[in-house]
């Protein structure tokens, strides 16, 4: 579904990735591991195209998109959770997603259906301004939206940070979904080894902005997780 070829991401002259290869399972979770500053951030958003003087290939599906722009990469299908959620605080919760839908290849503009079971307190709160929404809330609405755009992968930059630990557990809960029912291939920055190991089928670890080790997440063993992510 997704595969880097000697990626190299930049911020401005700052190299910070070398020579990514990597490549992500269709439909399944690809768990990101690696301490703080390892470039995991940045792998997510050079593959959205938000990385200055990228090199190397990205494919989607078979598709060379190394040379799209941002809002072509979502529309042909990835859709981006950074950290910090990024959403729009003066929008309502309704804004917000339907925001998602521009990404949408259909054209439509609205609230899919299916948010309502994912998120219930969002779809009755649709008027509620952005900026009323807790941390959990907010980040919920986060992948509300990217949901919103209809997309076959799914980049999540660490969805759980600083999240109050019962909406964590309703975060996991639609993670695991959209793998397991709705059939999307996601990307998961995720420094909880636990859920990590839970959720994914592969993973992957940086270190110093190059992929350190993959595998099988059953061959993720306590020693390697020692060795990459120890302090």
């Amino acid at each position: 579904m997704l595969t880097m070829t000697n990626l190299e991401g930049c911020y401005g002259r700052s190299r910070a990735l070398t020579g990514v290869c990597l490549t992500v399972p269709k439909g399944q979770i690809t768990g990101i591991m690696g301490r703080n500053g390892t470039g995991k951030t940045t792998l997510l958003k050079t593959i959205m195209g938000l990385t200055d003087n990228t090199q190397g290939t990205i494919t989607l599906d078979g598709k060379d998109i190394s040379a799209a722009p941002s809002h072509m990469r979502a529309r042909a299908g990835i859709a981006y959770v950074p950290q910090g959620r990024g959403i729009i605080p003066d929008f309502t919760v309704r804004e917000n997603i339907v925001m998602g839908g521009f990404a949408n290849r259909s054209g439509r503009r609205a609230v899919p259906e299916k948010l309502a079971e994912l998120f219930p307190y969002l779809t009755a709160n649709l008027d509620r301004p952005g900026g009323l929404l807790s941390g959990g809330q907010q980040q919920q609405l986060a992948i509300a939206r990217a949901l919103a755009a209809e997309p076959d992968v799914v980049l999540l930059d660490e969805p759980n940070e600083g999240i109050q630990p019962s909406v964590v557990e309703d975060i996991e809960r639609v993670i695991l979904r959209m793998s397991r029912e709705f059939g999307l291939t996601v990307v998961l920055v995720e420094q909880n080894i636990g859920f990590l190991r839970r959720a994914a089928s592969t993973f992957a670890i940086m270190e110093k902005g190059r992929v350190a080790q993959t595998g099988r997440v059953e061959d993720l063993t306590d020693a390697i997780v020692d060795r990459h992510m120890t302090i």
